[in-house]
C-alpha cells in the first residue's frame, strides 16, 4: 500500500532542509539519480518526499503511536526519486525504518564530505576552498542576474537561464560555502561569525523564494562576506 497524505504536511522549512541535504540526488545509495532535470522550459525537480513511517495508520512501515505531526517532521522523511519512492512503499518488507534512516544519514554525510566540509589546516586553506564557489556565484549573478541590461528586453532568454543557474549552481554552491565555513569556524573572528549568521539567513530566504515559493525576497547577501577567511 502506498503512502497516504497525513493531516499534517511537511513545513516549507522541512522541505527545504530535505532538498538541501540531498545535494540534488536521490537518497537511495543504489540509485543516486538526479532530482533536478534540465528541460527546454527550464530546470524542474522530480524529487519526492517519502515517509519513513507511513503518513497513515495502514501504510508502509506504519506506527499508530506516532501523531500526525510527528509523521510530517523532518526526522520521518526522506527525499527520493519517483521510482525509488514507489519501490520502498510497494516492497515494504524489503525496506525497514532502520534501512531508510541509514540511507538518509549516510547520504547526508556523503554529500557533506563531497562538498569538502572538513576542517582545514589554516585560514588560508579555508579561504582557498571557499573562493571558487563565491567567484562562480558572483560571475553568474553579473552575467545572468536580474540587474543586467537584458532586464529591459522582453524577449531576452536570460531570466529563464538565471532561474536555471540558481537551482543548478547558486543554491548548491551556497550550501558548500556554509558547510566549509561551519567546519572551519574556529578560524573565524567574532565579526566573521556574525557575517556567517547573516549569510545563513540569506541562504535560507533565497532557497525559500526559489524552491519553496515564498514571495518575499528576504535577506540580501551580506556585505563583506565575500572576504570571509581573508
Amino acid at each position: 500500500m502506498g503512502c497516504v497524505k497525513g493531516r499534517i504536511n511537511p513545513s516549507n522549512v522541512t522541505k527545504l532542509r530535505l532538498f538541501a541535504d540531498s545535494g540534488g540526488f536521490c537518497s537511495n545509495p543504489r540509485c543516486l539519480s538526479e532530482i533536478f532535470v534540465d528541460e527546454n522550459s527550464g530546470a524542474i525537480h522530480v524529487g519526492e518526499i517519502a515517509h519513513v513511517i507511513s503518513a497513515g495508520d495502514e501504510g508502509p512501515r506504519s506506527n499508530v503511536a506516532l501523531t500526525p505531526e510527528q509523521r510530517g517532521e523532518y526526522e520521518n522523511l526522506i527525499l527520493l526519486c519517483p521510482r525509488c519512492h514507489t519501490i520502498i512503499d510497494k516492497a515494504e518488507s524489503d525496506y525497514s525504518v532502520a534501512t531508510l534512516l541509514e540511507w538518509k544519514e549516510n547520504h547526508r554525510a556523503a554529500i557533506a564530505d563531497a562538498f569538502g566540509a572538513r576542517t582545514l589546516e589554516s585560514r588560508d586553506s579555508a579561504r582557498s576552498a571557499v573562493v571558487p564557489y563565491l567567484e562562480e556565484n558572483h560571475y553568474i549573478l553579473k552575467t545572468y542576474g536580474p540587474l543586467t541590461d537584458e532586464r529591459f528586453n522582453p524577449e531576452s532568454e536570460l531570466p529563464a537561464q538565471w532561474l536555471r543557474k540558481i537551482r543548478l549552481k547558486i543554491i548548491p554552491n551556497n550550501r558548500k560555502i556554509l558547510l566549509l565555513c561551519e567546519a572551519n569556524s574556529g578560524f573565524l573572528s567574532k565579526e566573521e561569525r556574525m557575517l556567517l549568521q547573516a549569510f545563513k539567513q540569506h541562504v535560507d530566504d533565497f532557497e525559500a523564494k526559489h524552491l519553496g515559493g515564498a514571495e518575499q525576497n528576504g535577506a540580501c547577501f551580506p556585505e563583506g562576506f565575500d572576504k570571509i577567511f581573508s
